[in-house]
């Protein structure tokens, strides 16, 4: 019979089978041993660390030689004392101690003895099952139950159906009751107790597993867009200095009287390779834009351009305050931006989640580049925000104020480290929250003069 010809019910029962021989004849009896419990599990945390903590590990394994000795003490009470009697009141107990380190084995092992340790006992009272042999079967089957999973618990569950109901109905003497019903009935509902268990606890670990997958997906992806937000914004300064280098590359032979034929070629070729990378940098562009993106109409923010920001944040209802410390000097313009777009993102942030508070910029002129420090207080309530400007001078605020949709620290960091820097974002001991960068600039890469224009330390309110 083809896989094609084969019914439903057939493939139904075959899985079935598959199944059971996976489960409970595979590898039987192979050593397993039962792990201790994890230090780091929900109800070891809550343990004193020490010693309680690491005997808390083998509760487990205390539990089932616990239930193990009183499956022997039972065997013992209804059984004559001697010694073949005693011996074989071991087997039971033996059962249960065995899932500890093969767990399929020991159920095989409780199932099959059970008939021989009743017979050789004398425990025929409760027919097919005797006291001990109750109490350890139930027990192994919880056991393995717990070990394997609900599809094993099923097959035990079943075979020790057959099992009992065969013994009762072929072997049984007639004149003693059976315990094959109580059996059948605690067994199900342990069992289904187990499963439902064991469901829930898989249910639980798919989920954080989904959860922590989702997570990471989420700060890649979190990180590309804030990669592509930085790439857009630096294709305008970049643009911006290849157009001046076009430019003057083209009029560079127009200021000099009859130049040399070598001269003029070399600035031709400037100008072709400064147009080329222009051209490709709005392909590459193209690339990184996203479909509802619009190109600024207006020069991308620098320093410069502070104050509106400030002026914008106050009408959304931040109380500012810029302190400016050392030579004030042009930085290159990507680091202008970058410095702006971290100012403009931490205000952000204290206005979402610092309502009420106010806040200080710091930015330091340095020798070796640009210090920014921004810290908030702590929230003071809720204060209802001034109307939202319709306009956003320079590239700048219009709150919606971040510029990283919702992930300003990311972009925060990406910034500084394209730029080779240093930063820092944490609470304050008062409340608030406080934002430090550093920029390193060489000096022969300011665009203004080395030294720089010294000015006064500058407060604005």
């Amino acid at each position: 019979m083809t896989e094609k010809t084969r019914s439903p019910e057939y493939r139904l029962a075959e899985g079935a089978l598959s199944g059971l021989r996976q489960d409970l004849f595979r590898d039987a009896f192979a050593y397993r041993p039962l792990p201790p419990l994890s230090t780091d599990g929900a109800l070891l945390r809550r343990l004193p660390g020490g010693r309680i903590r690491d005997a808390a590990r083998w509760l487990p394994h205390a539990t089932v030689l616990f239930l193990a000795f009183w499956t022997f003490l039972i065997a013992v009470a209804s059984t004559p004392v001697n010694a073949p009697d005693l011996v074989i009141s071991l087997v039971p107990a033996g059962a249960v101690v065995m899932t500890l380190i093969r767990p399929v084995g020991a159920w095989w092992v409780s199932l099959l003895s059970s008939p021989f340790v009743s017979v050789l006992t004398g425990s025929y009272s409760e027919w097919p099952w005797s006291p001990a042999g109750f109490l350890s079967h139930l027990t192994v089957m919880t056991v393995v139950a717990l070990r394997t999973g609900p599809r094993a618990a099923g097959w035990m569950w079943a075979l020790t159906a057959a099992y009992s109901v065969f013994a009762d109905v072929v072997f049984s003497r007639g004149d003693y009751g059976s315990v094959a019903a109580p059996m059948l009935f605690i067994s199900a509902v342990v069992l289904l107790t187990v499963s439902m268990f064991l469901i829930r606890r898989n249910a639980d670990q798919e989920v954080a597993a989904q959860q922590t997958v989702t997570a990471v997906e989420r700060d890649r992806r979190t990180l590309l867009e804030e990669r592509t937000t930085i790439a857009r914004e630096l294709h305008d300064v970049v643009a911006h200095h290849m157009s001046v280098v076009a430019i003057q590359a083209e009029a560079a032979p127009y200021r000099v009287e009859n130049p040399p034929e070598e001269l003029e070629k070399a600035f031709a070729t400037i100008r072709e390779n400064a147009v080329a990378a222009l051209t490709e940098l709005r392909r590459i562009l193209g690339v990184v834009r996203a479909e509802d993106y619009q190109a600024p109409d207006a020069p991308q923010p620098m320093l410069s351009d502070l104050d509106n920001l400030l002026a914008n944040v106050r009408e959304a209802g931040l109380e500012t305050e810029k302190t400016i410390t050392g030579a004030v000097r042009e930085l290159p313009s990507g680091v202008e931006l970058s410095a702006y777009r971290i100012i403009q993102e931490a205000l952000s942030n204290a206005l979402r989640h610092a309502p009420g508070a106010t806040a200080k910029i710091e930015i330091s002129y340095v020798l070796g580049g640009l210090g920014l420090r921004i810290v908030n207080t702590a929230p003071q309530g809720l204060v209802k925000p001034a109307r939202r400007p319709t306009t956003a001078p320079h590239g700048g605020l219009r709150p919606h104020l971040s510029i990283g949709a919702g992930h300003g620290i990311t972009g925060m960091r990406e910034r500084v480290t394209m730029l080779s820097g240093e930063m820092t974002a944490e609470p304050t001991a008062e409340g608030g929250y406080e934002v430090t960068a550093f920029i390193p600039v060489a000096a022969d890469r300011a665009a203004g003069p080395a030294g720089g224009t010294s000015q006064p330390a500058e407060e604005t309110r």
